[in-house]
């Protein structure tokens, strides 16, 4: 019997490809463009450290809440028809944020902004199949991966050119007034080159579950993060206890959902893989550290010692080079190592956390840029060698029917991680230096100071993760068979 006949490969498809990586590229490099512009919005507004946070926090957490039940829209609606409204949402919400007169304001715009990453995020990876052959396929993800790290490269320096060029007037705005012709020319390219891509009409949404999950993290976040700014208050730690009770309704309603046959936000059959939660634990342990780490390092250049944003963001560029170096690197060894892979790049993102404590000035001292870029290359190099391995170590130990869920709900863990480090980050930072300010003459030095402090916690769960990746299995190829979930 003859193999049927390849189908004709699809007009325009590298056009839509376009398409799709500079949606990906304008969602990936506004997470590392905002950092630099912190300190110009902070002083434009007269925010308080709790809303710079927010402004940060508010866009991770808006994003992981609604990556799994957008990328489950896009299986019920068309994911060509939920790509185009994610971008169309997120370009509306630059325009909101470019456009934003207050704080409050530009924080309700980010969440415009995490709406519409979440929607386009999921759709991008999976219209690839449909627009390329298999033999295509390669080259496209490559694409997908290259994009990310030329992203997180620019994102600093272009976020300080910007703000640098200071067009019309406009100061920080032109950081997120860039993603609207962007957007558009996206938008354009899809509805021309993307092929609609229909839904399956029986497949529903978990809302109740978005819900349940959306409490439990911000009884969590909300009083780590306006905690220290009303004094600790008796309801803060209140909400933080309240957690618990929330997250275990999470929990049974995913279980009544799975008895019932019913959709859910996080299918309990991963819940019931050991091997899948604990690599996820350890997915957000490795992104901990990063947000709070890089807006910490924002305020100390520019507030503390004067730096322009096109100079801190020169100054965090070594990370995003490593990065890029190392993640080029590791995909040519695959699946090879794993985990000494994974161990090796914590430890060295840990190193590089306690040799950024030998670069930050000390009182009286002057800041020195070329300071940072051993430890932060070093950092980025491991984060660049761990990643890849940690991804496909805890997603080939998972079933194969559960590998879409899986995949999406490892970066709703990954987003989680970052917003939990951040608010933690942030306390510490912000509690030292309202400390130190009014005891020093050199605001420099005070802010030194709560870097450092920062930096006790930073390292930690990367030297964790370095340690704790030895109890992650071993991929196993063809993925295995989940557990059965006692009732």
């Amino acid at each position: 019997m003859s193999a049927p006949a390849e189908t004709a490969p699809l007009p325009g498809r590298w056009i839509a490809m376009a398409a799709l990586l500079i949606a990906g590229f304008m969602n990936l490099i506004d997470v590392t463009i905002v950092n630099v512009a912190l300190p110009s919005m902070q002083s434009a507004f007269g925010a308080t450290d709790s809303q710079i946070e927010w402004v940060v926090a508010v866009y991770i957490l808006t994003f992981a809440l609604l990556l799994l039940p957008a990328g489950r829209l896009g299986d019920v609606y068309g994911r060509r028809l939920i790509f185009i409204a994610g971008v169309v949402v997120f370009t509306i919400g630059s325009t909101l944020c470019g456009m934003a007169p207050s704080m409050e304001a530009l924080i309700g715009a980010r969440v415009a902004q995490g709406i519409g990453g979440a929607m386009m995020t999921p759709q991008t990876l999976a219209i690839v199949p449909v627009l390329f052959q298999p033999k295509e396929r390669g080259l496209a993800f490559a694409l997908f991966g290259l994009s990310a790290g030329l992203a997180s490269v620019t994102g600093p320096v272009l976020g300080g050119f910007l703000i640098g060029l200071d067009l019309w007037g406009m100061d920080w705005r032109p950081i997120f007034l860039v993603n609207v012709p962007v957007g558009v020319i996206a938008v354009i390219a899809a509805l021309r080159y993307v092929p609609v891509i229909p839904g399956g009409a029986g497949l529903r949404l978990d809302y109740v579950g978005v819900l349940l999950a959306a409490m439990t993290l911000l009884l969590v976040l909300f009083p780590l993060i306006e905690g220290r700014q009303l004094g600790w208050p008796l309801w803060a730690f209140a909400m933080m206890v309240a957690a618990l009770p929330a997250l275990l309704g999470f929990l049974a309603w995913e279980r009544r959902q799975a008895a019932r046959n019913k959709a859910q936000l996080l299918p309990v059959a991963l819940m019931g893989n050991g091997d899948y939660m604990y690599g996820s634990l350890l997915t957000g342990l490795i992104f901990m550290g990063m947000p709070g780490l890089f807006l910490t390092l924002a305020l100390m250049f520019q507030v503390g010692n004067g730096l322009t944003p096109l100079q801190s963001g020169l100054t965090t560029m070594p990370f995003s080079v490593g990065v890029l170096i190392a993640s080029l690197m590791s995909g040519r060894l695959g699946i090879r190592f794993p985990r000494q892979r994974i161990s090796v790049g914590a430890l060295m993102m840990g190193v590089g956390m306690i040799l950024l404590r030998f670069a930050v000035p000390g009182p009286g001292a002057a800041l020195v840029q070329s300071a940072f870029i051993l430890p932060l290359i070093v950092a980025g190099l491991g984060l660049g060698t761990a990643i890849s391995p940690l991804f496909q170590t805890v997603l080939a130990n998972v079933d194969g029917r559960d590998t879409g869920s899986a995949s999406g709900a490892l970066q709703s863990f990954q987003q989680v991680g970052g917003a939990v480090g951040l608010a933690i980050v942030g306390e510490i930072f912000f509690s030292t230096l309202r400390a130190a300010l009014p005891t020093v003459a050199d605001p420099a030095a005070a802010y030194g100071q709560a870097v450092l402090m920062a930096l006790l916690f930073v390292p930690v769960p990367f030297l964790a993760l370095s340690v704790m990746v030895w109890r992650l299995p071993e991929p196993q190829l063809g993925g295995r068979q989940q557990p059965v979930l006692a009732e």
